[in-house]
């Protein structure tokens, strides 16, 4: 596929979940399909650390590049969520985390917590409260962003992604899981998007 609007090097930010890579299976799929694009230059960042630190980090990338769009799954949906409220860039959003402070209380309470991500990033309740006090209460730019969602979701709710992305360009699927395995069918209709919302 060659993308239309091809005068513009486009330079996408991959932001993957909690508990992933840069490199995770979606993360490899777009390197992949990008590599064989000549208009395309893909960025993966490693996004295990404080969430202050992820959003730092990627406001100072975003700002050192032009014609940014952004892939988001999960966590990295909702870091993405934000980027678009600040920086008005394209987003596709996999099954984003909607309130992932609340998740993570959900998934490991008190007890567990902090808890312990990768070696370089434990998570503690100040970076619960820095995710919530983070989340923009509405979208913002709604049209700069594809929500893609599958029902079978195991971890996050799709109707609350539904109700918060209503504005947006949503792609809603019965079955599925969180992961959306079937991504990579997904990939060329994602970059078009991107490519023509870029100013």
């Amino acid at each position: 596929m060659i993308l239309r609007n091809k005068q513009k090097l486009m330079n996408l930010i991959y932001l993957h979940g909690f508990q992933s890579t840069p490199l995770s299976m979606k993360g490899r799929w777009l390197k992949d399909y990008v590599e064989q694009q000549t208009n395309i230059k893909i960025h993966l960042p490693d996004l295990n650390m404080p969430p202050l630190d992820v959003m730092k980090n990627m406001e100072s990338l975003i700002h050192s590049l032009d014609n940014v769009a952004i892939v988001g799954s999960s966590l990295g949906g909702f870091y993405a969520t934000q980027l678009v409220a600040k920086f008005a860039v394209p987003a596709v959003l996999i099954n984003p985390a909607m309130r992932p402070w609340k998740l993570f209380k959900d998934l490991f309470g008190d007890e567990q917590i902090p808890y312990k991500v990768c070696d370089t990033w434990t998570l503690d309740h100040a970076h619960l409260i820095d995710l919530e006090q983070l989340a923009v209460p509405f979208v913002q730019d709604a049209d700069k962003i594809m929500v893609l969602l599958q029902q079978g979701d195991e971890v996050l709710d799709y109707r609350e992604a539904e109700r918060y992305y209503k504005r947006s360009l949503l792609i809603s699927e019965s079955n599925g899981n969180h992961a959306m395995d079937d991504f990579k069918t997904k990939i060329p209709m994602a970059l078009q998007f991107l490519s023509d919302s870029i100013k």
